[in-house]
């Protein structure tokens, strides 16, 4: 048995139901009642309702709008977020997600060119929301977050790995597993290595600074780095992104309201989304919660 077939199933069964109901919600179309999703996908309703509401933590109002295709495009008409301009790419930060304190640190532009050399990348699969992930982590933090529903637990691992081909990879589950419960739960404080460009550190830091529940677009994104007219090595650099949901790339979307790219899979970044809306909406009235906190920045060396 592999390190992946041992992950807790629940999220994995979860994710997979969900995934069946964006199907039918597809095929069927936005008028679809919950009574005819809850048979799509073999279930009662009540069975059905029991299992989204687990699923994300709060009793839902609409699961059709939060799954249909055009939320998206909903999101960006009434959830849209404009992003400060950031002037200088940090080699630390802090910021929040939901109620998890989240800090990190950048790799310098030479440890970086160096692919890894010299680092220990410890790895283990987990149980998630959003099927298997696979959490990398060096001794600064976690530098990886995929998920593998879409792309295969043997493609998610060549693919990271590849990222960092110089690295020590060492599977160590337990050394992670502190940091996985808090960044799943939303709770407590996880620490992010970002190993990347500069360029790419600066769009990724733009992206921690997008309120949970609430888009952008690449083109948003590109004038908050002080790069208007890159737009498209914005997205680049938003498919490259190597910590998915900590690092929330599923947030950014096309200016026409179209998804874009999701490097783990459209369904999956669908079902983030629909994830996140489900729980702002149940937390409206509160004040945001993981709106980036700025902190000293240095230039890189």
């Amino acid at each position: 048995m592999t390190a992946a077939e041992r992950a807790t199933p629940e999220g994995q069964y979860h994710y997979q139901v969900i995934r069946r109901a964006i199907a039918a919600i597809d095929a069927g179309g936005p008028g679809l009642s919950l009574d005819e999703i809850a048979r799509a996908v073999q279930m009662s309703p009540a069975h059905f309702q029991r299992l989204f509401s687990a699923w994300v933590g709060v009793s839902p109002k609409r699961y059709q709008q939060y799954l249909a295709l055009d939320h998206a495009r909903g999101l960006l008409a009434d959830n849209f977020t404009t992003l400060e301009t950031a002037d200088a790419v940090g080699l630390s930060g802090a910021g929040r997600l939901h109620d998890l304190f989240l800090r990190w640190e950048a790799m310098s532009p030479g440890e970086y060119a160096r692919g890894g050399d010299g680092l220990t990348i410890r790895w283990g699969w987990f149980d998630s929301p959003f099927d298997l992930a696979l959490v990398m982590a060096t001794d600064r933090g976690i530098c990886g977050l995929a998920f593998a529903a879409e792309t295969g637990a043997e493609a998610t691992m060549t693919d990271m790995i590849s990222r960092w081909p110089r690295a020590g990879f060492v599977e160590d589950p337990l050394a992670l597993r502190d940091e996985v419960d808090a960044a799943f739960a939303g709770r407590g404080e996880a620490r992010l290595h970002m190993i990347g460009a500069p360029f790419q550190i600066k769009v990724w830091e733009a992206l921690i600074s997008i309120p949970t529940g609430h888009v952008t677009t690449y083109s948003e994104i590109a004038g908050a780095i002080g790069r208007p007219k890159a737009a498209r090595a914005v997205g680049t650099a938003v498919g490259r992104n190597p910590v998915s949901w900590l690092i929330p790339c599923h947030r950014a979307l096309r200016k026409s309201g179209g998804l874009g790219g999701y490097h783990w899979g459209l369904p999956v970044k669908r079902a983030l989304l629909a994830w996140e809306a489900a729980r702002a909406e149940a937390d409206a009235g509160a004040e945001p919660r993981s709106r980036a906190q700025a902190v000293p920045r240095r230039e890189p060396a």
